[in-house]
Formats: structure tokens, C-alpha cells, sequence
């Protein structure tokens, strides 16, 4: 009896401790004064970094976009659309990432940071396209928009833009962007969000667009590589040699000085090391 009740209170204690949430901090070591203080002095350098970098930069414009929805009228392709969306400003082209099974509803919420907009540049292409994975991507919809001037006047623009497609003109849906304008200098964190400038593909012409002539290099001419010419070994010392190593395979004795450039010394040299081997 006693021995059942002591059974009973250890498989207690071992719910106890096998059941429950472990705290946040289980197994955690707590951080020193010393590794506090050093945390809070690089938190505190790097601000003092970026408001030096910031002073020391010329202002510059900067147009805010956001790429945030899309609502499409058709969808297109066997399966559910995988939409992306791909923003050319002149020679600058940003994409956002793909929206899996997206289909007519697709959301990206992709903002890009546009510095120094090229001169005489406002006009903002915008492409959609289902990502295919056997063939080529597919242009679903495109719209050319004007970048508002509100937005030059420090305005906060969010519109939705009618889509152009094979259903027609402004017949494809919808898509919703938000732009706005400030200028400031350029950020250390932000210059990994430069433009990727991409020229299309040959033959390719974006819609409201002519094609851009693709420049390559000139093919530069490599001179031809000589190949050095074989010695010429004369059949009296080809003799001279065999003779001198009888136990050697002819063949062998020929090689050996084919490779010597015809030097008997040295080609002698080689055969009597290959005899000590």
C-alpha cells in the first residue's frame, strides 16, 4: 500500500514537470552589465554614423512607390496566375516578387525608392506577369501612368489605375499604387535599393514603347597560339642513343628524345635516371 502511494506521488511529480509552457527565457543566459552597455554604445554609433553621413550628402528627390494590389478581371493559363509585377521608369526596371497563386487577386505591398528621377522622365510603365515555370513569363496587363504633380508638391497620391490587356483597353482591372515625393540625402540603408537598369530582350517590345537597341562590344581577335615545332631528329643519333641503352624499348629512346628537343646529353641524362628507377 505504501509502495502504491509512493508510486502515485512520483507520476504526480513527473506530470508536473513534463506538462506546462517553459518561460520565454528558459535556458537563456542574461546578458552582463558589461554586454548591455557595449550594445547600447554600437546602437548609439550607428546613429551618430548615419546623422554624419546624412550631413555630409547633398539632398537629393526621391519618389516613393508602392506596388500594393491588384484586382484582375480574367485569369489566365490552365492553373491559378502567379502575378508579378515589373515598373520601368526610362531605363530602370524594378520587380517585385512573385505572388504565388495570386490569380486575380494578387498582393505584392512592394515599395521602391526612386532617387534622381531621370530628366524629362515622368511617365511610369507598369507590366504584370504570370511567372511560368516551363515556359516563358507571360504579360498579363500594362498601364503607362503620369506621375502626378500632386505628388511633386508633397502630396500622398494612392490610386487604382485601369489595366490594359488582351480583354482591351482599361478592360483587365485594376491595380493600386501609391507614390509620394521628398527630398533628403540618400540613406546608407538605402543604397541597396538602387535601380537594376535592364535592357529587353531582342525582338521585344513593351507596349506604348520601341524597342531599345540592345550595345554589345566588338569582338576583340585573340592572335593565334603557335604551336612550338618538333625537333628534327636525325636517324644517326636516334642511333647513337639506342645504341647506348640496348635494354631500352626503341620507342621509348625516341620519346625521350623527342622531348629533349633533340639534346642527346639531356635526353641521355633522362634515360639513365628512368634506368636507376
Amino acid at each position: 500500500m505504501a509502495s502504491s502511494t509512493a508510486g502515485d506521488k512520483c507520476e504526480q511529480r513527473r506530470k508536473q514537470v513534463m506538462l506546462g509552457t517553459l518561460p520565454n527565457d528558459f535556458l537563456r543566459v542574461a546578458p552582463t552589465q558589461i554586454q548591455t552597455q557595449e550594445e547600447a554604445d554600437r546602437a548609439a554609433a550607428m546613429r551618430l554614423q548615419h546623422q554624419m553621413y546624412a550631413q555630409s550628402q547633398p539632398n537629393v528627390g526621391r519618389l516613393q512607390m508602392t506596388i500594393a494590389s491588384a484586382v484582375l478581371n480574367k485569369n489566365y493559363g490552365m492553373t491559378r496566375m502567379d502575378p508579378y509585377v515589373r515598373v520601368r521608369l526610362g531605363h530602370y526596371v524594378y520587380e517585385t516578387q512573385t505572388d504565388v497563386n495570386g490569380a486575380k487577386n494578387p498582393r505584392w505591398n512592394k515599395t521602391f525608392q526612386v532617387y534622381q528621377l531621370p530628366k524629362g522622365i515622368n511617365t511610369v510603365h507598369i507590366e504584370i506577369f504570370d511567372e511560368r515555370t516551363l515556359t516563358d513569363d507571360e504579360l498579363i496587363a500594362w498601364v503607362n501612368l503620369t506621375i502626378p504633380e500632386a505628388v511633386f508638391q508633397s502630396e500622398v497620391v494612392d490610386e487604382w489605375y485601369s489595366l490594359t490587356g488582351k480583354l482591351g483597353d482599361g478592360q483587365e482591372g485594376t491595380i493600386n499604387i501609391v507614390m509620394s515625393y521628398e527630398t533628403g540625402p540618400i540613406l546608407p540603408q538605402d543604397l541597396n535599393m538602387r535601380p537594376v537598369i535592364m535592357m529587353p530582350p531582342s525582338g521585344y517590345t513593351y507596349p506604348g514603347y520601341a524597342s531599345v537597341p540592345v550595345y554589345t562590344l566588338p569582338p576583340t581577335h585573340q592572335p593565334p597560339v603557335s604551336t612550338p615545332p618538333q625537333p628534327v631528329i636525325s636517324a644517326e643519333d636516334l642511333k647513337q642513343v639506342e645504341e647506348m641503352f640496348p635494354d631500352v624499348d626503341a620507342e621509348v629512346v625516341k620519346s625521350v628524345l623527342e622531348a629533349s628537343g633533340g639534346n642527346k646529353e639531356a635526353a641521355i641524362n633522362s634515360l639513365l635516371q628512368i634506368q636507376d628507377c
